[in-house]
């Protein structure tokens, strides 16, 4: 029979707890996670389309150079990414998270939705690539504000019991417009024909992110602010104070530290595997290109349905058991995973792939609940995008061009394991010094409880 001290609670739930509502927090996951699919559809489109393109804007003659052009023009989105961090972070926490996730929706839907629409090189001429350049710089600066608005949001909605289940769908959306963004590309090949493809077909998965911009647009805006910022702004009777860029870097450079560690091996690890990868496998290894596209997609699967489970593990047992794992996975695995996709059978690639993926859901499982936690409420927002952004333009975003230069330099074809594991190390170091959060409240904040657990 439930003690006194247990039945009191679901009639007088203190005052300083607060009991979240199950329909609002659905609705939160739901818009957090379909920005986050955006964002990764439009790099799946770009990524796979990217031939096309450079045919389309740049024209030289040269296919070699078109490409390089392409993912120029894709590479500067990262460079812009620590910017839009430094904008929207602070913002986020100085005129609420809702307004400017609502604001970087608007902005990278209309950057993605205006690639569509540019006129090709051979009607305008270098104006073309120029815009395609403009388009790609407002896609990367919202996206600076975007991922850690995004896990922000989330995770204060989210009841801290539930913090890791909840934010876990977050890269379920990036595993889902990945798959949606180079699913698409991989139909429009296979059906329409090279002249249509480059005429018209290739704008059509750009265009695709208009309706899908309104649809998040409109799950955003019926959003209330998270209950955390709502009781960080009632703490004073005037407006918020803003909070000078320096404190929100010195005042918190230990969990900044940590962040961009953390997000360093999630980073590395997530963009060797999702991007790198089928380049790999064609360029390096000599693999036949759809072959290896189907196995990426497969194990992106698979990732999506371990994904809620994983999240749901690092509620029960703690974040750090669940990242300590995928880095020491990272440590002892890669090197055998990487032998096995030389092997160069499907079987054999499928299962080195798939055993990278596994060791991956360690990380899109437990980051969108272990980053958010590492700040409090009044800088989380704008610590987490410098942290966040900073740690993916350097390294991250990289990992492709200097695991490329790094073979080119050595002529070791192991290079992508032997990156793994050091960020793997870098990571390891990370979750040592981290302090774990499951089941406990944000930092500067009230217990968060589901109406079931009162």
């Amino acid at each position: 029979m439930p003690t006194a001290a247990a039945v009191a609670p679901r009639t007088a739930p203190p005052a300083d707890v607060t009991v979240t509502d199950p329909a609002l927090v659905k609705r939160a996951v739901k818009a957090a996670a379909l920005g986050n699919a955006m964002e990764w559809f439009d790099f799946g489109v770009y990524s796979y389309i990217a031939v096309t393109l450079g045919k389309v804007f740049f024209p030289s003659g040269n296919p070699t150079a078109q490409l390089l052009s392409t993912f120029g023009a894709f590479a500067a989105a990262f460079l812009v990414r620590p910017l839009g961090g430094l904008v929207f972070g602070p913002l986020g926490d100085r005129v609420g998270r809702q307004k400017v996730l609502a604001l970087t929706m608007i902005m990278m839907a209309a950057g993605t939705f205006a690639i569509g629409l540019i006129p090709s090189y051979g009607a305008i001429g270098v104006g073309a690539p120029l815009l395609l350049l403009a388009a790609r710089l407002v896609q990367g600066f919202s996206t600076g504000g975007e991922y850690a608005g995004a896990s922000t949001f989330i995770a204060e909605y989210a009841p801290d019991r539930k913090r890791g289940f909840l934010g876990s769908w977050l890269e379920f959306g990036t595993l889902a417009g990945y798959i949606g963004g180079a699913g698409l590309v991989t139909l429009m090949t296979a059906l329409l024909s090279t002249d249509d493809l480059l005429s018209w077909g290739w704008r059509i998965p750009f265009l695709i992110a208009g309706p899908m911009g309104v649809v998040g647009l409109y799950l955003r805006m019926r959003l209330e602010e998270t209950p955390v910022f709502a009781a960080e702004m009632a703490k004073s009777e005037a407006a918020r104070p803003k909070v000078p860029l320096r404190e929100m870097v010195t005042g918190q450079w230990r969990a900044l530290l940590l962040c961009v560690g953390l997000v360093l091996v999630f980073n590395v690890t997530d963009y060797m595997l999702l991007s790198y990868m089928p380049s790999y496998l064609t360029s390096e290894l000599r693999y036949d290109e759809t072959h290896g596209l189907l196995v990426v997609l497969g194990v992106m699967a698979l990732m999506m349905i371990v994904q809620p489970f994983a999240g749901a593990l690092t509620d029960r047992i703690g974040r750090r058991p669940v990242i300590a794992a995928g880095c020491a996975g990272f440590l002892t695995l890669s090197v055998p995973a990487i032998l096995l996709i030389r092997q160069g059978s499907l079987l054999a690639v499928a299962l080195g792939m798939g055993a990278l993926g596994l060791l991956l859901v360690c990380f899109t499982s437990a980051m969108p609940a272990a980053l958010p936690a590492l700040f409090p409420t009044k800088v989380r927002y704008g610590s987490l995008s410098i942290g966040f952004n900073v740690s993916v333009s350097l390294f991250g975003g990289t990992t492709p061009l200097v695991v490329t230069a790094l073979i080119g330099a050595t002529g070791n074809l192991m290079m992508p394991a032997y990156y793994m594991m050091a960020a793997a190390v870098i990571g390891g170091v990370a979750v040592w010094f981290m302090t774990e959060s499951a089941g406990r409240p944000l930092p500067g904040s009230a217990p968060s409880v589901d109406p079931a657990d009162r």
